[in-house]
Parts: structure tokens; C-alpha cells; sequence
């Protein structure tokens, strides 16, 4: 493990290939530190490590997610985090939410919750419940320290639309 010539991505790939969920976890942390600096690392989570069936990997993954956006600065890295937002897969979108969650509690969101809410709430109605969850989990948690900001975007929110009501009642709740 000490030679300096492994091959630290081709390791990480590995092990994400082994059927125990711990090698998983910690091939998406391995990923994960590889990111700042190696795109195709930051691609692979992203696109390959998203479609891991266990949760715990894509808790590391979510966990990943920070960790790059932390290394290379919260604002810097809003580009990311839309692309990522925007992909096809809801755990690449989840990695997102719960990666960054307490979202105003990170640099650069913390001076712009506004930007944080509307980045979240975008995916209020999202197909995937999974997803659903961590909005509402996420926009709570902002709820407490930025009430106004918060209540603002809920009250443009369509409650007709089961899948908006969901999260809403996420949101409220304990409120």
C-alpha cells in the first residue's frame, strides 16, 4: 500500500466491484479524495457509483460529494453541484442534498441560503420518494435558521401535486 507508484483509482474501482458493501464504501471514499483532482474520479462517482443498490455506499457517496465540494470551495464548485442536481439518476441528485445538508451551515450558503433553497426545492415533485425525502429533510433543517426564506418558497409551492404535498409535509413537520 505505501509504493507510490498504485494506482489509487484503479484500486478504488476494485473495490467497489467486491460484493461486501464495506469495500463499496470505502472505494466511494477513496473516489472521493481522488476528486479535487482527478475528474475522471469525480465522473465515476457520479456516474458509476450513483447506481450502487446499497444505501451505505451512496451515503459515502453523498459524503464524497462534500468532501470534493469542500476541497475546491462551496462556490466554485456550483457548477458541479447544478450538473449533478440536474443528472438522470435521483441518488446522483440525493449525493447532492444530503451531502452538503446542513446546507447553510457550508461556506458560501451559509452568506447565500436563498441560493440553497432554490438549488433544494427544485426537486420538491422528483419521481423518486428516496430523493423527496432528503428535500424535505434538507429544506427543514434550513427552515430553522432562515424561517422567512423558507416560507417564502413553500408558499409558490402546488400543494395539489401529491408528490410537492410529500415534501412539504417534510418540511413542516415539528414545525
Amino acid at each position: 500500500m505505501g509504493d507510490a507508484s498504485l494506482d489509487h483509482f484503479a484500486e478504488a474501482k476494485e473495490l467497489l466491484q467486491h460484493e461486501s458493501y464495506q469495500a463499496g464504501m470505502l472505494g466511494t471514499y477513496i473516489m472521493g479524495q481522488l476528486s479535487p483532482k482527478d475528474k475522471s474520479a469525480l465522473l465515476f462517482l457520479r456516474d458509476n457509483v450513483s447506481t450502487d443498490g446499497n444505501w451505505r455506499v451512496q451515503e459515502m457517496l453523498a459524503k464524497a460529494f462534500d468532501y470534493y465540494c469542500s476541497a475546491i470551495g462551496y462556490e466554485k464548485s456550483l457548477q458541479v453541484i447544478k450538473e449533478w442536481l440536474s443528472h438522470e439518476n435521483p441518488n446522483t441528485k440525493r449525493a447532492v442534498i444530503e451531502g452538503l445538508r446542513i446546507w447553510t451551515s457550508r461556506p458560501y450558503f451559509k452568506e447565500n441560503p436563498q441560493t440553497a433553497v432554490v438549488l433544494i426545492s427544485k426537486h420538491k415533485d422528483d419521481a423518486s420518494e428516496y430523493l423527496r425525502k432528503s428535500v424535505g429533510n434538507a429544506l427543514r433543517d434550513i427552515h430553522k435558521k432562515h424561517k422567512e426564506i423558507v416560507d417564502e418558497e413553500l408558499a409558490q409551492w402546488n400543494l395539489q401535486n401529491k408528490n410537492t404535498a410529500f415534501t412539504y409535509k417534510l418540511v413542516m413537520k415539528n414545525s
